[in-house]
């Protein structure tokens, strides 16, 4: 992709000369934020647990004059997750500047039914990787002098649903560490948000809704959207670029501020009206004060 010279303003609205890494990019949300940030002039580095479907994707990508490379990362394994860094440093020279957390796992049950197995996996996979995986990428984030992470999250971790018990525990804590990341990190000039759609067309709603009790959660919950439908991938992903660019940096604070000032009934107000909106201002202030109806 040939280079542009971009002028002071424009650089706060691209992600040009930056580099990122997504988790679970090979579908879905994540395959989708990909797209998005190499769009916006990122070099992205992916992983996978399928060196087949990775492989697939970055042919994709080089048709579409992206710059993403990938390797092979199974995230339940602590090892597998030191490597991938190493393998990161090297590509991106010691730096990085955007951690999209995206990889993520399900069973649905009833609460009685989870087995210390079915736990281990759901939390191993959407909490204890994310949060060895964002240590491990602190120093690269620091380096870089301008780091940003973004993890998704789900309604889940903030609404009590049938058979998400796990899952939502899951999405409950990577709502409270990205609070504690934002608070601690900030003096790195590391920001930390992360993202909790509502029911999004992916493979992984799909086998959701095929399981036992799984439709009737994700029904309910679409049918409180005011458009009557689920969510996108494109659309998660543009916020997430939008929470990445540097001229967020400063409005992104002064914005939490003045929700975390507001009335809570304003505040939910204000979500309820921009649910599933997309391209409206509404739409981005909205999923914010989603995640932040308990600051």
């Amino acid at each position: 992709m040939a280079e542009t010279k971009l002028s002071f303003k424009d650089k706060r609205w691209s992600l040009h000369g930056m580099t990122a890494l997504v988790t679970g990019a090979t579908r879905g949300i994540g395959h989708a934020i990909v797209e998005e940030l190499a769009e916006f002039g990122a070099a992205v580095h992916i992983c996978a647990r399928n060196q087949d479907d990775i492989d697939k994707c970055l042919e994709e990508w080089k048709g579409k004059g992206l710059t993403v490379t990938g390797s092979v990362c199974d995230l339940q394994c602590s090892d597998q997750r030191k490597r991938l860094m190493e393998i990161l440093s090297s590509i991106f020279h010691g730096k990085l500047n955007i951690l999209v957390n995206n990889a993520a796992t399900t069973i649905t049950k009833k609460i009685i039914d989870y087995t210390a197995e079915d736990i281990s996996t759901i939390m191993g996979t959407n909490f204890e990787s994310v949060y060895h995986l964002t240590q491990l990428a602190h120093p690269l984030l620091k380096e870089s002098g301008q780091g940003s992470i973004v993890s998704i999250s789900s309604i889940a971790g903030l609404k009590a649903l049938p058979v998400f018990s796990v899952y939502a525990a899951s999405k409950g804590a990577m709502n409270q560490f990205t609070k504690n990341l934002a608070l601690e990190w900030a003096k790195d000039n590391i920001r930390a948000n992360a993202v909790a759609p509502g029911p999004v067309m992916t493979k992984l709603l799909d086998s959701i809704m095929n399981s036992s009790g799984g439709d009737e959660s994700v029904d309910g919950i679409v049918s409180q959207t005011l458009v009557g439908r689920m969510g996108e991938a494109k659309e998660i992903s543009a916020l997430v670029a939008f929470l990445c660019l540097p001229a967020v940096g400063v409005s992104q604070l002064s914005l939490l501020l003045f929700i975390w000032l507001l009335n809570k009934i304003l505040v939910f107000f204000l979500y309820r009206l921009s649910f599933f909106r997309p391209n409206h201002a509404w739409y981005i202030v909205g999923w914010i004060c989603q995640l932040f109806l308990n600051i």
